[in-house]
């Protein structure tokens, strides 16, 4: 099992930044990638970012391109991402995810392909 905590949401005007940060414990080893995902209310869960334990591969959604970045300190089991020209549309609850095996998964982007949830941060950015 992993354990995923996020931190970092808040309350922002639209063109701040904020990090969000999520911390892993457990069985880590077994995991080889991990992703954030956001869900805006009345919407489906939708892939930001996602980037991989070992070699540090990122991967992001074209609505996140150039805004947000996605990093990984491996010796805290910490995983980031830094958000950048925040806009209104970007509110959403965000949730870190880690898959349960070797590889990043060919579907990065697809959420049941992440085995283990953290519980969820909120981000709201006013216009």
């Amino acid at each position: 099992q992993v354990q995923l905590v996020e931190s970092g949401g808040g309350l922002v005007q639209a063109g701040e930044s904020l990090r969000l940060s999520c911390a892993a414990s457990g069985r880590t080893f077994g995991s080889s990638a991990m992703g954030w995902f956001r869900q805006a209310p009345g919407k489906e869960r939708e892939f930001v970012a996602c980037i991989s334990w070992s070699v540090k591969s990122t991967y992001y959604a074209d609505s996140v391109k150039g805004r947000f970045t996605i990093s990984i300190d491996n010796a805290k089991n910490t995983v980031y991402l830094q958000m950048n020209s925040l806009q209104p549309e970007d509110t959403a609850v965000y949730y870190c995810a880690a898959n349960d095996g070797p590889r990043v998964p060919r579907y990065y982007y697809v959420a049941h392909n992440y085995e283990y949830w953290g519980q969820g941060t909120q981000v709201t950015v006013s216009s």
